[in-house]
């Protein structure tokens, strides 16, 4: 299945005003990008470097690529000099080379902070709690090349609404909760997939993670 236009569409129209969609092209042909591109995606989603490095130097240069899969301090570097936004920073020792290759390129990339909410344990992230306590004023301060934006949070894959509805409400008050210690860019909050968009804006979600109902479905 190629980009379904019409699809991307009717979510669009649906959704309230300062919510966006990024569209989740992982392990989509160059060709499915350029027929969403021409239909006015510009925020699209990669989970691996090696992949985005191929796709970024032959798509047009106004793509806001944004990384959203778990990534690797030493892959880093590759990505620098054109991400867009960082979505999933689970751990210290990534943000300190997000700085140092920032720094080198004289840049700031903003990034958000990956929130463990999930019942499975496979997820990244950190607590809750883990969050509230490492993230205060001081930190903008040791991270100047940093824009700390948000966060972004994966519910479990269930049907469960009531369960879906609790994770993604702990999302949004870790989110209230960090947002006058982070200061006036801390504004995205990222959550939602295919299968629970609704259910994410209608908990506060900003930046929606759409690829299967676009794409079609993976290999």
């Amino acid at each position: 299945m190629a980009f379904n236009a019409k699809v991307y569409q009717e979510i669009s129209a649906a959704l309230p005003a300062g919510v966006a969609i990024v569209a989740v092209s992982k392990t989509k042909p160059i060709q499915d990008l350029q027929d969403a591109y021409a239909e006015g995606v510009r925020d699209f989603g990669e989970n691996y470097v090696q992949e985005l490095m191929e796709k970024q130097p032959v798509l047009p240069a106004d793509i806001r690529w944004h990384f959203i899969g778990h990534l690797q301090s030493n892959k880093v570097k590759y990505i620098a000099p054109y991400v867009h936004l960082i979505h999933g920073v689970d751990k210290v020792s990534l943000l300190d080379e997000i700085q140092k290759q920032a720094a080198k390129l004289g840049k700031k990339i903003a990034v958000l902070i990956q929130l463990h909410v999930a019942q499975e344990e496979t997820k990244f992230g950190f607590s809750s709690d883990e969050a509230m306590e490492l993230f205060s004023a001081a930190l903008p301060e040791k991270y100047p090349n940093i824009v700390f934006s948000g966060i972004m949070a994966m519910a479990s894959f269930l049907d469960n609404t009531e369960v879906l509805k609790s994770e993604f409400c702990e999302a949004k008050r870790v989110f209230d909760h960090l947002a006058p210690i982070m200061g006036k860019e801390w504004n995205t909050l990222s959550m939602g997939m295919s299968s629970d968009w609704q259910l994410a804006v209608q908990e506060g979600s900003t930046l929606l993670r759409i690829g299967s109902t676009l794409f079609g479905s993976r290999n």
